[in-house]
This record gives C-alpha cells, sequence and structure tokens, in this order.
C-alpha cells in the first residue's frame, strides 16, 4: 500500500496538522499511520505501519508529539487509547522511533519519503512475529516507562484546542480490497509558535532547540561530571529530580552521597612517608599480606592510597539501599582514580563522581548538583563545615588518619596507624557502625506502617530520631569547655550534645548525669566527684556521635591540669 501523504507541509502552518489512520479490511491487524508535524524551518514526516493486533474499532490517537532526544534527532510517539465505539477490550500501544530532522541549513533529503516508510516498514517486521503472550509480557514490562511519560502526553492533551473526528466511506483499493479509513484533526484555535524553555545547554547550545546563547548561566547549573561543558537549567533540574524520585521509591531506595579522603580512605604522597612507614613499599615485609587489596601504590600520581577497612563490603550492601555519590573536594583526575579503586566494575558510581571543580560555591558542597531531592539524601562526610547548609542530611564520620602525614595535616601528635602497624576493626569500625544506622534509616523510611505515601516521607527526620536516641536520658553541664563569655547555646558540643538526645544546662542541679570538663580542678568538676555524677571530657561526647551510642564514661577520665607558676 502507498504511503498516505497527498500534500507537502508549509512552514508556519498549525504545529499539528493532520493525523490519518488508514486500515486494510484484507489485513485486519495492518495499520498505516502516517502524520506533518510542522514548526518554522523544520518538517518532519512520520510514517508507520503497526503490524500489531488490535480492537476491531478503532482508538482514538491520544498524542503524536516530537521531543528532543538528541542532536539532530527526535523521537515520535504514538498513542492508542480506548475504543471509539462498542465494546472492545481496552488497548494501550506505544511506538517510538528516532526521525532525523530537516533543518533550514541543510539540503532536501534525497532520500524520498516512500523509502524512509519502507525502512520503518523493515524495522517493524524484524519485531512483529511474536506471539500474544510474549506481546503481553513486554506490555507489563513498558508499563513503568508509559508512566513516565504521562506528564508529557497531559500536557499535550491541554494544548488542544479543538478535536474532530471523520468517519470516511468505504473506498475501494486497486487490489479489490476495502478499507475504513479514519481522520481525526487536531486543530488550534489560535497558531503559536511553540518558544523553547532551553532545559539545557552544552557549550552554550540548547540541547533541545539548539539554539546557541552568550549566557547560558542564568538560572541554570553546571553538571560537568555527567556531561562536558553541560548545564541544566534550574526548572529541567526540578523534573529530573522528581522523576528520578518517582523511580527511586518504586525500587526502595534512597541517596547516598559519599566522601572520600579520611571517609573512605587515606592517601599521601611517597615522599611524606614516615621513617617507621618505609616498611609499607617494602613488597617483602610481612604486612604485606595484610595489606594486600587494601594498599594501592600509585607512581603515576606519586602517592600511596589505603582504603579504610569495610570498605568494600560496606558499598556492596549500601548499593542495596541507596543510589551513591562520590562527592569530594579533591580534583577530578584524582577522584576518578579512587572511585576505580573502590568500584573498578563501575557497579556502583559509574558517572556519579562529584569533584571540586563541580562545586558551585567555594570551599562548600552542596546538592545543588546532585540529581536527588534533598528529603531522600544521606551524606557521609568527616568535614561538617563543607556542608552548612545541609547538616541535617550528614553523618559525621569520626576520620580514618592511616598515615602520619594525616595525624600531621590535622594537629594529632599520636602516631598514626601505619606506625603502630595496626588499623581499624573490620567488624567494630567506622564504616561497619555507619552502615547499621544507614540500613535502620531506611528501614523507618520505608515502614509499611506508616502508608503507602513514600512521597511525603523526608529521611532527615529519620535521621534526627536515631541519633536523638543516643543520649536521650542525660542531662549534661558544661565546665571550662567554652570560652570566657561565650554564648554556651551557640557552642557546638552544646548543639552537638541536644542533637544526640541530651538536655544541657549551665547550672547544676539534682537532675544532672554528666559534667563535660577539660580541668579535674573546676567548681563543677569538683560538685561531680562529690554528688556522684559521671565526670567526663569531651572525647566522651564526641565519640558518642561517632559510633552512634553511649559509651562507658570510665573510658573518658578527666585529667588534671597542672598550672605552672
Amino acid at each position: 500500500m502507498q504511503p498516505l501523504l497527498s500534500k507537502s507541509p508549509k512552514s508556519g502552518s498549525a504545529i499539528h496538522d493532520s493525523v490519518t489512520i488508514q486500515r486494510s479490511s484484507s489485513h485486519s491487524s495492518s495499520f498505516f499511520i502516517q502524520s506533518h508535524i510542522q514548526q518554522p524551518y523544520r518538517s518532519f514526516i512520520f510514517h508507520l505501519s503497526l503490524k500489531k493486533r488490535l480492537p476491531s474499532a478503532l482508538s482514538e490517537i491520544v498524542s503524536t508529539t516530537p521531543s528532543f532526544f538528541s542532536s539532530g534527532e527526535r523521537q515520535h510517539s504514538v498513542a492508542l487509547g480506548p475504543p471509539l465505539c462498542g465494546s472492545g477490550e481496552y488497548h494501550s500501544f506505544r511506538s517510538s522511533y528516532i526521525i532525523h530532522s530537516l533543518v533550514d541549513e541543510s539540503p532536501v533529503n534525497s532520500s524520498s519519503s516512500d523509502d524512509f516508510a519502507a525502512f520503518l516498514d523493515a524495522e517493524l517486521d524484524s519485531t512483529s512475529d511474536t506471539n500474544p503472550q510474549q506481546e503481553e509480557e513486554k506490555q507489563e514490562s513498558d508499563d513503568d516507562s508509559d508512566d513516565n511519560d504521562d506528564d508529557e502526553i497531559n500536557a499535550v492533551i491541554e494544548r488542544t484546542k479543538r478535536r474532530k473526528i471523520i468517519v470516511v466511506d468505504d473506498t475501494e483499493e486497486p487490489n479489490g480490497s476495502t478499507s475504513h479509513i479514519v481522520q481525526t484533526e487536531v486543530t488550534e484555535t489560535s497558531v503559536k509558535e511553540d518558544i523553547c524553555i532551553h532545559p539545557g545547554f552544552i557549550g552554550g547550545m540548547c540541547i533541545k532547540c539548539g539554539e546557541k546563547t552568550d549566557d547560558d548561566t542564568q538560572s541554570s547549573v553546571a553538571f560537568g561530571y555527567i556531561h562536558k561543558d553541560l548545564r541544566l537549567a534550574n526548572d529541567e533540574i526540578a523534573r529530573l529530580r522528581d522523576r528520578d524520585l518517582k523511580n527511586l521509591l518504586r525500587h526502595k531506595k534512597l541517596y547516598l552521597v559519599l566522601d572520600l579522603d579520611h571517609t573512605l580512605l587515606n592517601s599521601t604522597r611517597f615522599s611524606d612517608l614516615a621513617q617507621d612507614e618505609g616498611y609499607l613499599l617494602n613488597p617483602n615485609d610481612p604486612m604485606q599480606d595484610a595489606l594486600k587489596g587494601s594498599l594501592f601504590k600509585l607512581p603515576f600520581m606519586n602517592m600511596v592510597t589505603k582504603l579504610r577497612p569495610f570498605v568494600h563490603t560496606f558499598l556492596k550492601e549500601a548499593s542495596n539501599y541507596f543510589e551513591m555519590y562520590i562527592y569530594t573536594m579533591g580534583e577530578r583526575a584524582y577522584a576518578l582514580e579512587m572511585a576505580n579503586l573502590l568500584d573498578p566494575g563501575r557497579v556502583y558510581f559509574d558517572s556519579k563522581v562529584i569533584a571540586q571543580g563541580d562545586c558551585t560555591q567555594r570551599h562548600q558542597k552542596g546538592l545543588d548538583v546532585v540529581l536527588g531531592q534533598e528529603n531522600a539524601v544521606l551524606i557521609l562526610d568527616d568535614t561538617e563545615q563543607v556542608w552548612s547548609k545541609h547538616k541535617d542530611n550528614l553523618i559525621s564520620m569520626e576520620r580514618y588518619h592511616f598515615f602520619a602525614s594525616s595525624c600531621k595535616q590535622f594537629g594529632y601528635k599520636s602516631k598514626s596507624l601505619s606506625e603502630l602497624r595496626s588499623d581499624e576493626s573490620d567488624t567494630d569500625g567506622a564504616l561497619a557502625t555507619v552502615l547499621k544506622v544507614l540500613k535502620r534509616v531506611h528501614s523507618m523510611f520505608y515502614d509499611s506502617e506508616l502508608g503507602e505515601n513514600f512521597a511525603g516521607r523526608d529521611a532527615r527526620q529519620m535521621l534526627r530520631a536515631v541519633r536523638s536516641e543516643v543520649l536521650k536520658g542525660c542531662k549534661i553541664v558544661f565546665s571550662r569547655v567554652f570560652p570566657t563569655k561565650f554564648q554556651a547555646d551557640n557552642h557546638h558540643l552544646w548543639m552537638l550534645a541536644e542533637r544526640l538526645g541530651a538536655t544541657c544546662s549551665t547550672e547544676v542541679d539534682s537532675s544532672v548525669t554528666h559534667v563535660i570538663s577539660t580541668d579535674i580542678g573546676t567548681e563543677k568538676s569538683r560538685w561531680a566527684i562529690q554528688e556522684n555524677k559521671f565526670l567526663v571530657e569531651p572525647r566522651w561526647l564526641e565519640a558518642a556521635n561517632f559510633l552512634w551510642q553511649r559509651l562507658p564514661e570510665e573510658s573518658f577520665p578527666v585529667k588534671d591540669v597542672k598550672v605552672n607558676h
């Protein structure tokens, strides 16, 4: 059968000119659809032969819309809805094919529309020989993707001003068979040119319409870690986050953003290795067997990296509950190399590696470059200060100081783990501890007893609830911890104690359970001893924060401070 195209579209006419569907009575399962979709300086010809089993009564065309797929290509989708008449079974079918656009600068395509239609028919033939059971299974697998397109379909329907259906009398074809032609003509009362909202840019060029702009930084954010020079508009970011959240909730996962240095690993330059760390470079040293698979010498980067104990198990188990990002203040080349050590199979992170150059604010990390809704994001980082806008999402990690240079960097005078030829525990270390917390927050978020409205939940509230149980029931007074005349409730230790569920006071009374002090000789310290209250140093509070439990007070005694005269 010849294509039904009878005239060429004229530039400047309505966006939806016409859609014609013809069914051959001799081949009840064969449909021919042809559409003209016009835009200024562009013309698209759409011809499909749908050799699929459909109800006897032809359905209404719900939408025939072009949407940008990639540079130089457009994707056309056809959706068939309920039958126009009769009680035929509801049937939905979607078919998408990429069609090259003919831009105004391009010469006329040498291939005829007949040739292009034949190409599409051949493509359809290759997938049409399936039995009904196979088609039903495919339909079920496509349901999820169809849901994601509902918003786009509804937008097209809302733009339609008037629709009329014309049923044409039976016509006779040259071979003697008759065909029933149903034509759906969609017109708009006022013809307006679609204005591109510029959802994003690559190198200053809109990814949808191709228009160049001298300033693509207004109301947009750079996502260079996804694609070089990519910027996305705020509205597009919001749309992508909403769509990704729906998919995330369907798979019952959350987002997890992971820092690298001192959180998942520790790195140092060869030249910064201490004398007691020379054994790390000696292949014959007995410690090499214990370090195998976790210590990596990287001569091309002039450094050595030690992965934190339990990190591989942590990533494997966390991936069942979270979509994970790496977010580091290091350079991109370093970040990618560390991601390769942690995830050589690119199973956990793939391209979701954010480095210093991706940050939108100097010396700060932000979730504005993460395509995840904030209410579903948890963060692991050893440096709280860089997350000033997202402290409610943050789980502070105890720093991993394997190398001597790391201890020196943060002012610790004690020897490092490598100098002591020791390491963190696999089963009781920082990553093993925080994994339990992450699993608990995830379990609370998806608690079925709270209903099925996951979209209305906030992982930050669950995290806050878990944290507030650590020191619940404790009442704390601080002594010689804050500087003189400092507003006590603004000090980070005061606020930390409250986040852990304790109450704080500036004065002692019978309800006080703990005095946190740096000097055993202060008045409040002596009161604690006299009244048989717990007297601990500030590290007790910090340890409770890192380990998510109240630790034995006797392990954190306050020492007597000697004053030199």
